[in-house]
């Protein structure tokens, strides 16, 4: 359930390309206090270029950048890395430091960031552990030495560690076996009701889709768009997109090929 109207990020006529290639064409899209939204869409259509946009990991070609509704460009790079502390991301793959133990990977953020001493940053490892399920076992072990769920979790913990208003998530059940995946969804519930943190999520997982969605935004890929033709094509509840009158939409969440496949060969 949205907690406000008020965006604590939004995106304005947002346009992205490299170098030649255009990847978004006049994106607006507000993201609301407290909300889950879920973006959609198939490989390539701008979905995970829009979070890093919104996390000012990437700057836009055109547009803007709102937060809080003061845009991104008006603040200096030390109110940008200050205010940047707000997000937490968890990484397609996790990206946990390989060469680091799960204690210090966790720890990481805070003690670049924070004068914390020791102690109350090992308090804070164990208990954002525990909070994806983990316990303080796993502390001394290296990723290389973890299932992709439990390496999954690890990055969901160090993203929770500096207590984030706002956790973005790229494809968080890629790779991972149908039980793993609802656990990763169950964490995503449990981390905004715990929390009240503002989510937004990447993912072609149809079932988290349902799972967690407050909103649902799907992009398509500007190739196959004419000059005048929207790049978003559905935004609204999860099982409204399965009867929804542009077979676009409705062929993507029910997974189905329909004309794609003559498409593909024509490419």
């Amino acid at each position: 359930m949205i907690a406000s109207t008020t965006p604590i990020i939004e995106l304005r006529d947002v346009s992205r390309h490299f170098g030649i290639q255009p990847v978004l064409r006049d994106i607006t899209l507000p993201v609301y206090r407290g909300e889950t939204l879920v973006l959609i869409g198939e490989s390539g259509c701008g979905k995970s270029v829009t979070m890093k946009l919104m996390m000012n990991l990437l700057q836009p070609s055109s547009g803007e950048v709102l937060w809080d509704g003061r845009p991104v460009r008006e603040r200096n790079d030390k109110e940008i890395t200050r205010e940047r502390l707000r997000f937490g991301y968890l990484f397609q793959g996790a990206a946990l430091f390989d060469s680091l133990t799960v204690y210090e990977n966790v720890a990481f953020g805070l003690r670049q960031n924070t004068t914390m001493p020791e102690p109350e940053i090992r308090d804070v490892v164990v208990n954002r552990l525990r909070d994806v399920g983990l316990n303080a076992n796993v502390c001394e072990k290296k990723p290389a030495q973890l299932s992709g769920g439990m390496r999954k979790r690890v990055g969901l913990a160090r993203a929770l560690a500096l207590e984030p208003e706002v956790i973005l998530y790229d494809e968080p059940t890629t790779g991972l076996d149908p039980i793993m995946s609802d656990v990763i969804n169950e964490l995503i519930l449990q981390t905004r009701a715990r929390r009240q943190v503002t989510s937004i999520v990447v993912t072609h997982d149809m079932h988290t889709v349902r799972k967690v969605a407050d909103r649902v935004v799907m992009f398509y890929p500007l190739a196959r768009l004419g000059e005048d033709e929207s790049q978003i094509i559905f935004e609204g509840d999860a099982e409204d997109a399965y009867d929804f009158d542009d077979p676009r939409v409705s062929r993507f969440v029910r997974g189905e090929a329909g004309e794609r496949l003559m498409e593909l060969a024509a490419e």
